[in-house]
């Protein structure tokens, strides 16, 4: 073997090893977590507004197009957030305060993602589809990340409604229009995210007193904000079981939702009573199961 071919076979794992390092971290850009519960609202919308299993095909472009949408708009929030993402010991090790990727091309990672999903949705379905989803990364990167996240301690409340429009993308896939039912699939998951975030916040108060965001912990207190998860989240309650109300869903939904928001508001009730960081995490954990399970639970009841 010459030394030339030694030094190669030698540095042939660094290289595949450095390109799985690269590969990795622009997937990290997407927030590959994050996303996976808001595909999960966005497959439960499809089976609900099917009643029943969409096509095949439908559902895997679709999924194909919100993972991109979510993760374009994750992509650019590192760019914009860069600088209060290197205060934050939950975010100080991100690609980009890294040095591993530039701001200038996760940037455009997250242009040409965003780019392709309204493509790949506008194609595959249809074009108010493709709107929700463009709605969803304009409402997160232009109204929360940019705007409201640095101004007001409303931040979560008004641009978490970015958050929400997955189940349109999965609604106006199959039907390719909005009905009330969807509407309301939209305001469960609005009314969702402040306990969620707010529960999280309580858990990383000093990450963003650190950082300057103006976060309802930092600026009003522990106590202000567990009385706000607990409100929040039986608002949330209420407004979950208004598809049946409407009649839009049956009994099986209407139990699942009261007892699924029923242990929700314990939790919350006890994080109020006790605000200790352990109920702050039991809120938190279970507001995720929370979210996916009432939105089986509605898919379910549709078909």
């Amino acid at each position: 073997m010459t030394t030339g071919t030694a030094t190669r076979t030698a540095t042939a794992p660094l290289e595949r090893h450095r390109a799985g390092t690269v590969v990795g971290d622009y997937i990290k850009l997407t927030k590959p977590r994050v996303i996976s519960l808001l595909l999960v609202t966005t497959l439960c919308a499809m089976f609900i507004a099917e009643h029943g299993v969409p096509d095949g095909w439908l559902i895997a472009w679709t999924m194909l197009g919100g993972y991109l949408a979510a993760g374009g708009a994750h992509a650019m929030n590192h760019f914009t957030d860069r600088d209060l993402d290197a205060e934050m010991g939950r975010t100080d090790a991100r690609p980009v305060v890294q040095g591993r990727i530039s701001p200038a091309r996760a940037l455009a990672f997250g242009i040409v993602l965003s780019i392709l999903s309204v493509a790949v949705l506008a194609w595959s379905s249809n074009w108010v589809a493709a709107a929700m989803g463009l709605a969803g990364i304009i409402g997160y990167v232009g109204v929360y990340s940019l705007w409201l996240k640095r101004t007001t301690v409303h931040n979560i409340v008004i641009g978490g409604a970015a958050g929400a429009f997955p189940p349109l993308v999965g609604w106006a896939a199959v039907t390719g229009d909005l009905s009330l039912y969807a509407w309301l699939l939209f305001a469960i998951v609005f009314y969702w995210t402040p306990p969620h975030f707010w529960a999280l916040a309580l858990l990383i108060k000093d990450d963003y007193s650190r950082a300057g965001v103006p976060m309802l912990p930092s600026v009003h207190g522990e106590q202000a904000t567990q009385r706000q998860v607990l409100l929040w989240t039986i608002a949330m309650v209420g407004v979950s079981v208004m598809p049946c109300a409407a009649g839009l869903a049956g009994v099986t939904y209407l139990v699942s939702a009261l007892v699924l928001g029923g242990v929700f508001v314990y939790f919350s009730w006890r994080l109020w009573r006790e605000g200790t960081r352990r109920r702050a995490k039991f809120a938190f954990h279970y507001s995720l199961l929370y979210l996916a399970l009432l939105f089986v639970a509605m898919a379910v009841d549709a078909a």
